[in-house]
């Protein structure tokens, strides 16, 4: 069965995590106004992401002049290389010794990891997931969809802090004092057994994370990058730390007294991509609303709902061949998913952690959590009292 609505009833971070858990190997295109994402899955692992209207500075050759890593001159010269060859650009850069693959690498994952955070902005939109396979390319390290989530919820978390501070992508700054010596790092040994196991790692995110009081690697790059007029937007090109990253080590700076914020000449807009929360307060209203609405509606049906009478066994998915026949079937099991769930809800005073409980409360049989497919149906519990309930992909 194919994964599709809008985003407003199924937001990212549910369609990312129900991709993920279900290890499913196919590509997501997302659709919010004139802007399209399309984000290929291989496995339940994101390895690549791209926007179908990508802006000149997007590309990946406008991001690396931007940079300064490779010349105009030098790209011209690549690209036109390419169209005689049909190399890859990076392949055609690398071979005549213009950047290194390393290098690049590291400049296409941080175009991916752009476009994918920049997603965890859209609160209105479509989304349609198609099963198919994905060729996987050696430029990007597959990406794991729950570190995508945790990533992105820390971002929206943190991003309004961030906001107070750097309001315009058109501010400058200057610098009022020189930051303190680095602290004496450690040896490469030291080092990468400290990255293997996460310690060094979380503990030092932990201790810069806090009230963004912290000079890290990230403050100093950002730090040396600071020059009479240059505006965040091209602090951020030359950083090659993305969009959030270099705003909230500028943010760092202005609080730690390391430099000060000077708006823009004239009127400065507000040109980041924000989370808008009326729309994402007045989904969360709708979804209750709907769900006091209809809940009478659903104990009606959990009373009435048998399938045996008209002889649509549970045992086998496969009974079903035809595929109208299996939507129509799915439907009913998830009217019948819905009405347990609010009987649930009105006997414990909260919705299941998961579908099992309801197994376990006797309101539906093990069979009933996938009957008529093999997979289990997608079901997470809201922080706001709704839920999301699918079917499985198919």
């Amino acid at each position: 069965m194919a994964l599709k609505g809008t985003l407003k009833d199924f937001g990212i971070a549910d369609i990312l995590q129900l991709i993920g858990q279900q290890t499913k190997t196919g590509v997501l295109t997302l659709t919010h106004k004139d802007d399209s994402v399309a984000v290929a899955f291989k496995d339940g692992n994101i390895v690549r992401a791209e926007t179908t209207h990508r802006n000149r500075k997007e590309l990946i050759g406008s991001m690396l002049v931007a940079a300064q890593l490779v010349s105009e001159q030098q790209l011209e010269f690549a690209l036109e290389t390419q169209k005689r060859t049909l190399q890859r650009l990076g392949d055609v850069l690398v071979s005549q010794g213009v950047i290194t693959e390393h290098k690049f690498k590291s400049m296409v994952q941080l175009q991916t990891s752009e476009t994918l955070f920049r997603l965890f902005s859209w609160k209105t939109g479509t989304y349609e997931f198609e099963q198919k396979d994905v060729e996987t390319e050696n430029t990007l390290v597959p990406l794991r969809a729950e570190s995508v989530l945790m990533e992105g919820f820390r971002r929206v978390d943190e991003w309004p802090v961030v906001r107070k501070r750097i309001t315009s992508l058109q501010m400058s700054f200057e610098k009022l004092k020189e930051l303190p010596p680095a602290e004496l790092e450690k040896d490469d040994f030291d080092a990468a057994l400290d990255d293997a196991f996460g310690e060094a790692k979380e503990e030092k995110k932990a201790v810069n994370k806090g009230e963004f009081q912290s000079v890290g690697e990230n403050e100093r790059r950002t730090y040396n990058l600071i020059a009479p007029g240059r505006t965040v937007q091209r602090i951020i090109e030359l950083s090659q730390l993305g969009e959030f990253e270099t705003a909230k080590a500028l943010c760092n700076l202005i609080n730690l007294e390391y430099a000060k914020g000077i708006p823009p000449a004239g009127k400065g807009g507000d040109e980041f991509e924000s989370d808008r929360a009326p729309s994402a307060v007045l989904g969360v209203l709708g979804r209750i609303a709907v769900t006091m609405v209809v809940v009478g509606a659903l104990l009606f049906i959990a009373t009435r709902i048998d399938f045996g009478a008209v002889n649509l066994g549970r045992s086998n998915a496969t009974t079903f061949t035809d595929p109208a026949v299996q939507r129509f079937a799915s439907q009913q099991q998830m009217s019948r998913l819905s009405a347990a769930i609010e009987v649930y809800r009105l006997e414990k005073g909260a919705l299941p952690v998961g579908l099992s409980e309801l197994v376990d409360s006797k309101l539906l049989a093990a069979d009933d959590l996938h009957f008529p497919w093999r997979d289990t149906y997608f079901y997470r519990r809201q922080e706001d009292g709704s839920y999301v309930l699918l079917p499985p992909l198919r």
